[in-house]
């Protein structure tokens, strides 16, 4: 393949030669990786070069959807994909995430998949003709290499057919171990199908078994048919030196039920964008979640739903919790297309910040272009007062006890909705687990 270093942006050409490498490290060690045997050649061909073209999007002026995060540090540094196989004991990564045998367990070491239990319908992700087409490659650089190294073997294809009730959760565990030596990038893919009329549990983890740095790209594409049916979780914890920059694309077809929730915490840098379209009428998208951060991390949640098709309900609804000098994004955006009538749209994002350094960029948007439509959007910022804290005090609650009594009761809204009793139970854990370095950051609760 023929690589023009010279239409690469500066700030990521010095980079190029790294990601060539192990293109061609693939390409020797999967058979038909870069051949016509591969039916996703030319697709990773086409991204490869997009990604040469317009490299990471460091560059915020001008730039809407990364104006608020800023992406020079992640440029700098000299990432290695790789295909190593890695054999890391479970019990390792069940103290990370709940892995009951009561649900079908995937884990995907390093991109590779390593233990499978349970009666997922999963295949590779070569047996998808439709992968790339929900997640464009050309939206942005992160997209684009993570199509570009889209693996034969890492890349989980999930097929859940009519009229069956899938009652067994399939949860995907995406692991990133630091022992293969230096900084590494990790891409893990998913693609699901809902049957007409199917109904199912995806829970999709993400942890690190290292404090090295590393980064992970991982891109879901959701294809959902006529009164389909899902539940979506997605927990996000990989270490404060990691990078993570997950997109998720959903289509729904008519009278579809597409329900998201998200826990995000961890990352130096996370970013969480989701864009569900709704082709059919009454459809349903149902887009909530929760992020805390403290220290230095940042959080960015992009965040947007296409109403194409008339009768169709959407509600985003995220809730933010931040200390010490952390960051958080969320860019909401309803588009509602003409012919949509009767659309209802809401949308709310809710932040509680805890320390005079935290800062938050909120922007819920709406564009409508049909006149016979329910839509409504707002954001909040602001700090727990003293008559609260007071109040919880007077009545013989000590004064850290009470902190934790109002954050944890901010957050438990959205917690409430992961519904499965083992994943709600260990989310609280790991809320409580995370409260002493929320508190010794907090400056603002108490205050006037």
């Amino acid at each position: 393949m023929t690589l023009n270093v010279a239409v690469m942006p500066k700030n990521t050409a010095r980079h190029l030669a790294r990601y060539r490498d192990d293109w061609h490290h693939l390409a020797e060690h999967q058979e038909g990786y870069m051949s016509g045997a591969d039916a996703h050649h030319e697709l990773r061909r086409a991204a490869w070069e997009e990604f040469e073209r317009i490299g990471f999007p460091v560059h915020r002026r001008g730039n809407e959807l990364w104006k608020y995060t800023d992406l020079r540090q992640v440029d700098r540094i000299d990432f290695r994909f790789g295909d190593w196989d890695r054999h890391v004991d479970l019990a390792r990564i069940a103290e990370l995430v709940p892995m009951p045998e009561e649900w079908s367990n995937l884990v995907f070491v390093n991109g590779s998949l390593e233990h499978s239990s349970g009666d997922a319908p999963l295949t590779r992700i070569q047996a998808c003709d439709w992968v790339g087409e929900l997640a464009d490659y050309r939206s942005n650089g992160f997209v684009a290499l993570a199509t570009a190294f889209l693996r034969i073997r890492g890349g989980s294809y999930l097929q859940f057919d009519r009229p069956r009730e899938y009652v067994r959760p399939v949860h995907i565990i995406h692991v990133i171990d630091g022992s293969v030596g230096g900084p590494i990038v990790d891409n893990p893919r998913v693609a699901v199908e809902m049957g007409d009329g199917s109904r199912a549990t995806l829970i999709e983890s993400h942890v690190s078994l290292t404090d090295d740095v590393h980064m992970t790209l991982p891109v879901v594409e959701i294809k959902m048919g006529e009164g389909a049916e899902l539940s979506h979780y997605r927990y996000q914890d990989n270490s404060e030196k990691s990078f993570h920059f997950a997109t998720t694309r959903v289509l729904q077809e008519a009278n579809s039920n597409y329900r998201s929730t998200s826990f995000s915490v961890g990352s130096d840098i996370g970013r969480n964008d989701v864009f569900t379209h709704l082709v059919g009428e009454y459809a349903e998208s149902t887009l909530h979640g929760v992020y805390l951060t403290t220290n230095r991390q940042h959080q960015d949640n992009e965040i947007s739903t296409t109403h194409a098709a008339p009768h169709c309900t959407s509600d985003q609804y995220y809730k933010g919790v931040l200390s010490g000098r952390s960051r958080a994004v969320f860019s909401g955006k309803i588009t509602v297309e003409r012919g949509a009538q009767k659309t209802d749209a809401n949308q709310k994002d809710l932040n509680l910040l805890l320390s005079h350094g935290a800062e938050v960029d909120t922007k819920p948007s709406l564009e409508i272009y049909a006149d016979d439509v329910k839509c409504a959007h707002g954001a909040t910022a602001g700090h727990v007062d003293e008559d609260t804290l007071f109040y919880l005090q007077s009545r013989g609650v000590d004064y850290h006890t009470a902190q934790a009594m109002l954050i944890r009761g901010f957050a438990a809204e959205i917690l409430s909705e992961f519904e499965d009793n083992e994943l709600h139970a260990f989310l609280e854990n790991q809320l409580d687990e995370l409260m002493p370095a929320l508190q010794a950051a907090s400056d603002t609760i108490g205050t006037a």
